[in-house]
Order: structure tokens, then C-alpha cells, then sequence
């Protein structure tokens, strides 16, 4: 094995953390190396809703909604009050807006500042109703050429038509196309281009989201011209004197030596589906992850094997609720239960008791931090969603779209439960009936007088922007119908991104148990512990540490940040 490669930076994963940090290196004038396990980029990011939570940036001015790195201070330090890594979330916010600026300044990727997107935590001092949450900008994948086939797709689940990708605020228009003219528009302007890309291409080339996200930075990365090695894990890292100096990468199953003489920067997904990780730092009963199968700690196991610490933050990952759907070619279909419907009036959450122990319009990683400590003294994995016919109509459930048109087919195949009667609900779902006839009645009364004295829902604008403004005085509550059918669905958490990870400091400079820095080894994404420590402070606060921090240890390396 010779040393075929010499750099000046070598990224070990090509995710949106590993992507930013190769890119701004190369705005930099360092010579740059980004590898990648799998045959394509994107990692988490591809498959996510793409939201970049970045606070105090000129497009939430360019967008009529001014925020400050001020308020989001003020706010972090109630949402993280008593945690550690103060020092990690100041660089985050000294840092966000000046990213944000450069990109948008020197390289094709685009965001949006959201009017109207809440932070997650609330009510407290400095919270944003909108401008923090930043949305990619719509993609035409066809400017990668034969490299389009290198972003890697969305889940299956979330493309229509076989492989169509749609905003969220397209999916009212084409679920109901001639309800009037501006869906009809919306729609036809959505779905021809799709066929007329599916004569060329295997899926449509419109990315949005956090597939827009991906394909904007991989285009970058080729416009800056980084070499991209594809196929190409980590093997181990090359240590001489104590410093990271290079890795060992397996380019197609061949063994390369890389030297890098500014670092090695690991951004490798985190935990994933680490089989040792999980069962350290995960909690029984949640075996399933939204990230790539690829991803398996590969980057936390190469730091810990040079004596790097772990922080092993209050919840070792970030969760979504989600329901499982088995289809006909043995794929494990899931649906994360995000805003469609969860959040909505008429419906609530019970465990195996029959009982409420949520606010069910809070967010996803705090209903299922929420179903976990509940599991602690009563079994709640599953915890059962408990809806009415008519809220099936107006919303969906899960896989079930708006109008219940596949609803027949999903009872069929055990996807939920229906019962004409809440003690034939109770039995089939194996909860007290005395019980849940209790709570469904509890939950009536407070849904009539708009105010939820148990749980607190509606009461934060985050709750209130999810509702349903139409209905009032309290747009997350309304009684469940007298008289049935009702309908349970089953739902655990699910992992969106880890947040135990390896030790940091502010430049990304992975550390050992002494608080002493490992030279040349640098960490950000699911690599780095979760700054924000364990808590989920609002939309995109995975995406947006992961690519600051990126950032900071590119400048960091090319000296414009001093240590």
C-alpha cells in the first residue's frame, strides 16, 4: 500500500456537515478530499425535510421577519438551562449568519427564510414564530448531468407516482386537483414535468427539501471542482506523533493511504444503526432509524479507538413517532408523524393503560421523549394515536391520505384498527376499556371548553401553527365523535439523527476524557454530540449545527479561526 494521495483536508462523509465543511475548505484554497461509503451523497440529509435552523441570518430580513443571534441566545439558554456545551452553541450562533451569508454569496447553495415556522420549544423568552427555520431552494437535478444519479433518492415512501418528490405545500393541491383552479394549476405545473423527466431519468429531477439540499451542495462541490471519492469507507486512521496525519481509506475494496496535513474531519452520520452504540447508549424497544443502513458509527468508533470521549447526552437521539407499514416486497414502509396529522384536533395518544401522557401537538422528539419516560412504569411502546372516521377525512392518518381513499386496503393489511365502539377498540388494542372510555370522555370535555388542563396543548405557538385554525376556540382540540367507527394506530419511536457523539470543543477538535485536544482529528454532524444536548429547540436543529460546524472547522484549518 503506497501513499497515493496527499491533501490538505480529508472528509470522511458526504452528508450536508461533510459537504459544507469540503466546500468552504476549497473556497479556502486548501486541496480537498471528500470520501463517502456509500455510491452516492447525502446521507440523513437526503432523506430529511431539509430545514436548516440558523438564527440571526439576513435572509430572515430579506424575508420580512427579522431574528437576532440575540433572542435565539436568550432563548437556547432557557431551552438548555443546566446543560453543558455553552461554549459549542455560542460558536454555533457567532457563526450561523456569516455561513449562511457566504454560501448564498459564492456558491449555488440557496435557502429560504420561513415566515412562519415555529420554534419547538414554548412559550419562552426569545422564541421565533418564523425567519430561524431556513428551507432549500427548489433543485433541477438535470444540472448534474450523469451525476444525478449520485444524490441519494428519498425514501420510497415519500415520492409520488414512483418517484415524484412534492413539497409540503403542494400536497393539498394534488391530493384534490379540481377543487379549483390554482390546484389544478398547482398540480399539472408539478406533475408533467415528472413524466416527461421519467423518459430520461429514474426518477423526477425537481428536488426539494433536503434532496434540494444535497443536489445544491453536490453541485457546488463539482462547480469548486472537489474530488469526490465514492465507495470509498474509512479503514483507519494514520497516526504519527500523535496526530491524525491521513486515514486509510478502501477506494473500491483497495486499500489507499491519504495523507492530510491539516486533519481529518469525521462526519460520518453518527450512531445510525451502530449495533454497539445502540445497545450502550439507545433504549430497548427502539430498534428502528431513519438513517442510512450505511450509517454505523463508523466515524464515533474511529475517534473512541484513539481515546476520543463520548458525550452521552439527556436522549441519546432525536425521535420521530412513527407507524410501520410491511409492503408486499418485504420493505419496512415508515411514516414519520410529524405535523400532518398528529398535531390536528380530534385525535389523541394513549399507552397500554388508556391513558393521555402527552401533549400530542407538541414535536416529534418530544412526544417520543415523552412515550419513553412514560415506558419507564407503564409499557407504552406502542403507544396507540385514537381518531374518529371524520378525522381520517379531513387529515389522513399516517400512510392514509386525506379523503381515506385507501383506507379499506390498510385495514386490510393491519396497518390500524377499527372498532363501530371504544370497548371494542380497548379489546382489540389490549388497553382497559372502563379506562379509555374515561379518557375519550376527559379529552371531550376539555376539547369543548378549548383548554387541555392535563397536558397543556394549544398553548404554544408551535402547538397552534400544526392545529387547524378553522376550528375553535382551540385549534388542537375537538371532541371525537359520540358514536363510532374509531380507529387506533400503533406508534414508537424511531431515530432522525443521533445525538450521543464524540466530544468536541468549538472548532471541532475531537477530545479525549481529559478535555485535551486529539491534533488533527476534527468531528461535526451525528459525529459530534448534539450540541443543543439531547433537547430539539426547533425545525432544523440537526442540519444546522452539522453544517456551522462543518464550516468552522474548514476555516479553522485554513487559520481564519484561532484556537
Amino acid at each position: 500500500m503506497n501513499t497515493t494521495q496527499q491533501v490538505d483536508l480529508l472528509i470522511i462523509g458526504g452528508g450536508a456537515a461533510g459537504m459544507t465543511a469540503a466546500l468552504t475548505a476549497k473556497l479556502e484554497g486548501l486541496n480537498v478530499l471528500l470520501c463517502e461509503k456509500e455510491p452516492y451523497v447525502g446521507g440523513i440529509t437526503a432523506t430529511s425535510g431539509g430545514t436548516t435552523w440558523v438564527p440571526g441570518t439576513h435572509l430572515s430580513v430579506k424575508a420580512g421577519v427579522p431574528d437576532t443571534v440575540e433572542a435565539a441566545r436568550e432563548f437556547l439558554s432557557h431551552v438548555c438551562q443546566g446543560k453543558n456545551g455553552e461554549a459549542l452553541r455560542e460558536a454555533f450562533l457567532a457563526s450561523g449568519p456569516e455561513m449562511i451569508r457566504e454560501l448564498d454569496e459564492k456558491t449555488e447553495v440557496k435557502f429560504v427564510a420561513a415566515q412562519a415556522h415555529p420554534d419547538y420549544i414554548g412559550p419562552l423568552p426569545g422564541e421565533a414564530y418564523g425567519g430561524r427555520a431556513l428551507a432549500p431552494a427548489a433543485f433541477d437535478g438535470k444540472l448534474l448531468g450523469e451525476d444525478f444519479d449520485r444524490v441519494r433518492p428519498p425514501r420510497r415512501e415519500f415520492m409520488g407516482l414512483g418517484g415524484m418528490m412534492v413539497n409540503r405545500n403542494e400536497l393539498g393541491a394534488l391530493l384534490n386537483p379540481f377543487q379549483s383552479a390554482d390546484n389544478f394549476k398547482t398540480t399539472l405545473n408539478v406533475v408533467l414535468p415528472y413524466f416527461k423527466d421519467r423518459l430520461k431519468y429514474k426518477r423526477g429531477t425537481r428536488l426539494v427539501m433536503g434532496n434540494a439540499l444535497v443536489g445544491r451542495l453536490y453541485y457546488s462541490l463539482k462547480n469548486a471542482g472537489v474530488p469526490v471519492w465514492f465507495d470509498s469507507p474509512l479503514k483507519e486512521l494514520i497516526v504519527e506523533n500523535g496526530k491524525v496525519g491521513g486515514a486509510v481509506i478502501l477506494q473500491n475494496g483497495r486499500e489507499v493511504r491519504v495523507s492530510a496535513a491539516k486533519g481529518v474531519v469525521l462526519a460520518t452520520g453518527g450512531a445510525g444503526w451502530s449495533k454497539s452504540l445502540r445497545e450502550r447508549f439507545f433504549p430497548q424497544g427502539t430498534p428502528d432509524s431513519f438513517a442510512p443502513k450505511s450509517n454505523s458509527g463508523d466515524g464515533i468508533a474511529a475517534g473512541e479507538a484513539l481515546g476520543a470521549a463520548l458525550e452521552n447526552t439527556d436522549s441519546p437521539a432525536l425521535w420521530f413517532p412513527t407507524s410501520f407499514k410491511q409492503e408486499r416486497d418485504g420493505y419496512q414502509a415508515m411514516w414519520p408523524h410529524i405535523i400532518l396529522d398528529r398535531a390536528k384536533p380530534g385525535l389523541l395518544a394513549v399507552a397500554s393503560d388508556g391513558k393521555r401522557f402527552v401533549n400530542e401537538s407538541d414535536s416529534y422528539h418530544d412526544f417520543s421523549t415523552a412515550q419513553l419516560q412514560y415506558h419507564r412504569h407503564t409499557p407504552a411502546l406502542p403507544a396507540y394515536l385514537i381518531v374518529d372516521e371524520a378525522f381520517i377525512r379531513r387529515y389522513g392518518l399516517g400512510f392514509i391520505m386525506p379523503g381515506g381513499k385507501s383506507l379499506g386496503s390498510h385495514l386490510a393489511r393491519n396497518y390500524l384498527t377499527r372498532a363501530d365502539n371504544l370497548d371494542e377498540l380497548a379489546r382489540r388494542i389490549q388497553v382497559p376499556a372502563d379506562t379509555l372510555k374515561a379518557t375519550v370522555q376527559r379529552y371531550n370535555e376539555q376539547a369543548v371548553r378549548g383548554e387541555d388542563s392535563d397536558f397543556g396543548r394549544g398553548t404554544s405557538a408551535m402547538n397552534r401553527f400544526n392545529g387547524d385554525a378553522a376550528v375553535q376556540p382551540n385549534p388542537c382540540l375537538r371532541p371525537l365523535a359520540q358514536h363510532g367507527p374509531y380507529f387506533a394506530l400503533a406508534v414508537r419511536p424511531a431515530d432522525l439523527a443521533g445525538s450521543v457523539g464524540l466530544s468536541c470543543n468549538e472548532y471541532g477538535q475531537v477530545l479525549k476524557g481529559d478535555g485535551s485536544a486529539i491534533e488533527g482529528l476534527f468531528a461535526c454532524g451525528n459525529d459530534l454530540a448534539s450540541i443543543f444536548r439531547g433537547t430539539y429547540p426547533g425545525p432544523g436543529t440537526t442540519i444546522g449545527p452539522g453544517m456551522v460546524f462543518g464550516w468552522r472547522i474548514a476555516k479553522f484549518a485554513a487559520g481564519k479561526l484561532q484556537g
